[in-house]
């Protein structure tokens, strides 16, 4: 098993110099190779499990996430558990709808392919870290777990209200669950996938939609979405 930690979302005053992604999107390619949940052929969807870690876990390969605290250490008196599971719910939603995907929850972190949970270590805002099979098929390796941690430490909102010290959490999720079915940053901006924190636009774009559907193809409701912004595809509640 081979492990990748992606950085999450940074403050747009963080100078990380990168270059635009071709198409708006990148890839992940990890020693060399794609990396997708399901059938190690681009384009050919898949079913993902996910859980939140109702338990202290331990990832010992893991360079993040490594200890996963309870997600429930996430919600707080501004952010409610409820609401917590209900905008992780509506950022799966936003991937399934955009490409052949389809998530379902589990009871059992353990029987997770994606397991969701706070940082046992807080630092930054998040961060996800995505092990994969080492048999490749035509340069594509199989994603085996994704881990997505946040930062209870950190205060979190539901929808924009110009405050960008403190992240949206729908928008993070999203992102963060980006990384953990096989993309990668593109660059600074312009696409939810840049990696720095930004309330110029709520939904997929036009990059984020060609990254996802070349790993997994159009849905069932491919033919319903745009290729330009998808802002429909994300609604945060004010």
């Amino acid at each position: 098993m081979r492990v990748l930690v992606m950085a999450a979302l940074l403050p747009l005053s963080f100078p990380l110099p990168a270059e635009n992604g071709e198409g708006g999107y990148r890839l992940l390619e990890l020693d060399g190779y794609k990396v997708k949940w399901g059938e190690q052929t681009l384009g050919v969807g898949a079913s993902i499990s996910y859980a939140f870690a109702d338990e202290t876990l331990q990832f010992d390969d893991a360079r993040n996430c490594r200890d996963l605290a309870p997600m429930k250490a996430i919600s707080g008196q501004d952010l409610s558990f409820e609401t917590l599971v209900r905008e992780t719910e509506a950022a799966f939603q936003v991937w399934e709808r955009a490409a052949d995907l389809s998530f379902h929850q589990v009871a059992d972190a353990r029987d997770a392919d994606i397991i969701l949970g706070a940082q046992g270590q807080p630092r930054r805002r998040a961060f996800a870290n995505v092990s994969y099979a080492p048999d490749e098929k035509e340069g594509v390796r199989t994603i085996e777990q994704a881990l997505v941690c946040l930062n209870p430490d950190q205060k979190w909102k539901v929808g924009f209200g110009g405050d960008k010290e403190v992240y949206d959490i729908r928008y993070t999720l999203i992102h963060e669950i980006g990384h953990a079915i096989g993309l990668d940053h593109p660059g600074p901006s312009g696409q939810v996938m840049g990696f720095r924190y930004t309330e110029a636009f709520p939904g997929l774009q036009p990059g984020d939609l060609r990254g996802v559907r070349r790993l997994y193809g159009r849905g069932a409701n491919g033919s319903q979405l745009a290729d330009g912004p998808a802002a429909h595809l994300f609604k945060s509640a004010l």
